[in-house]
């Protein structure tokens, strides 16, 4: 039984953090902080929750489970195949990729342009190429993805950031603001929901494949100490996460000086040019690449070897160049209509995989399907598309009966179908267990 040293260990986990830390952990921190004002402390507790505790427990419930499908497995065999389809479209080629990408070109790419360049299409379009050929290529060999990212990428993307947190905390950018209305009443609420939006815990449901590929490439075969390691490589990766976004909060909430800010990237902006002048447009410019490059090359490799899994005649090379196509293809919508669209649609995955994480991680029957997770999935999926549906198509007419559901308001109103699917569902889990005897002994006497 081969174990890993504990540098390996931590060049595991700069890989892991690093394919979770891309376009959305960038911009959503310091938007937050700003926008949260004098509640940011708060706020921030309530995004570390949903954006670092349910990654790390998302990672933990695969190590448990074994894999995402075997977790999915407890619902149902038709769940297992369509939800993680579902995740896999939406972190892959559907919003987190091309988002990626997107963002890369507006923040790497575009304040060195020419003005009118800088909003053309053609030249979204030739950066996207670019970017999207260099993911391509190097998304070929996923066993060297340590070396890559642990030893190289990761330190390089977390210096950077320190030197931008040194120099504000030297040279203080100005004092938090008043909270924006929605961080004003319940701001620990709503850092949770806008942890929803860097897709982490989804994330986390699909890395899982490859840290123990990783792993077991250093010789771990064992399958609890396979599981130790990706609980330990997960840990390490979500202390990264709390900390840097701690730093993207604390430097949003003292840009309050910003009027109108649209978005982090356009807080990010303004907090560098404050600290280092016209230089501070170049270490932005490598920070946002290299994050969105890292977590564009992490997705594409997931999303590949699920995909060569299920349809197993498309060879993992083939899936790597679909989806990169694919994804550049989605890039070229632009980072405002992508981000439009992602918002209800995580709104709706969202609370599924929070359950699904957490009766996995409660679950001590092994793998056997059980009513309770039938029953709660099922609630909670229901609220969520309804949700879904009256946001985007019906102008919020189901607003009144949503209203009548306890926590609605704050966001998380799936929690009451939660809790009422767990009851009924352990419920007939246990009438079910008591009527089996009585079910099997008449067979037993002819």
């Amino acid at each position: 039984m081969q174990g890993l040293s504990i540098k390996q260990l931590v060049f595991i986990s700069f890989m892991l953090f690093s394919m979770f830390f891309g376009a959305g952990n960038l911009i959503f921190p310091p938007f937050l902080g700003y926008n949260a004002g004098e509640n940011v402390w708060l706020a921030l507790a309530g995004f570390i929750v949903s954006a670092v505790g349910l990654p790390i427990l998302g990672v933990a419930a695969v190590a448990k489970a074994g894999s995402f499908q075997a977790m999915a497995r407890r619902v149902h065999p038709s769940f297992a195949v369509l939800f993680p389809m579902l995740i896999y479209v939406s972190i892959g080629p559907g919003l987190a990729i091309p988002r990626a990408g997107s963002l890369a070109f507006e923040m790497g790419m575009g304040p060195f342009l020419p003005a009118e360049w800088s909003g053309s299409p053609v030249a979204l379009f030739l950066y996207t190429v670019v970017f999207f050929s260099f993911v391509w290529w190097l998304s070929l060999s996923p066993s060297k993805l340590v070396d890559r990212f642990g030893k190289m990428l990761t330190p390089l993307l977390l210096a950077l950031i320190m030197v931008i947190f040194v120099k504000s905390w030297f040279s203080p950018l100005g004092a938090a603001g008043e909270p924006d209305e929605n961080y004003l009443s319940h701001p620990a609420f709503q850092g949770f929901l806008d942890g929803y939006l860097t897709m982490d815990a989804l994330a986390a449901l699909v890395f899982g494949i490859v840290v123990a590929d990783v792993l077991r490439s250093k010789g771990v075969q064992n399958s609890s100490q396979l599981s130790r390691y990706m609980m330990a490589a997960g840990l390490g990766a979500g202390l990264l996460l709390a900390a840097i976004y701690i730093i993207l909060g604390y430097l949003g909430a003292s840009s309050g000086a910003l009027p109108d800010a649209k978005n982090g990237a356009n807080i990010l902006t303004y907090a560098v040019h404050q600290l280092f002048g016209t230089s501070g447009a170049l270490i932005l410019g490598l920070v946002f690449t290299l994050a969105c490059f890292c977590v564009s090359i992490g997705l594409v490799t997931s999303c590949s070897q699920y995909f060569t899994a299920v349809f197993p005649r498309i060879s993992y090379a083939t899936c790597v160049k679909l989806l990169c196509a694919g994804s550049m293809l989605i890039a070229n919508l632009g980072l405002t209509l992508i981000l439009q669209v992602s918002v209800p649609i995580l709104g709706a995955i969202y609370p599924v995989a929070i359950v699904l994480i957490v009766l996995a991680l409660l679950d001590r029957s092994g793998n056997k399907s059980s009513a309770v997770h039938r029953v709660t999935v099922g609630f909670v999926a229901l609220f969520s598309v309804g949700d879904m549906i009256n946001a985007m198509f019906l102008s919020r007419a189901w607003d009144p009966f949503f209203a009548t559901m306890p926590l609605h308001e704050k966001g998380v109103g799936w929690l009451m179908p939660a809790l009422v699917g767990i009851v009924l569902g352990y419920g007939l889990d246990k009438w079910t267990d008591k009527r089996k005897p009585e079910e099997i002994r008449p067979a037993q006497t002819m």
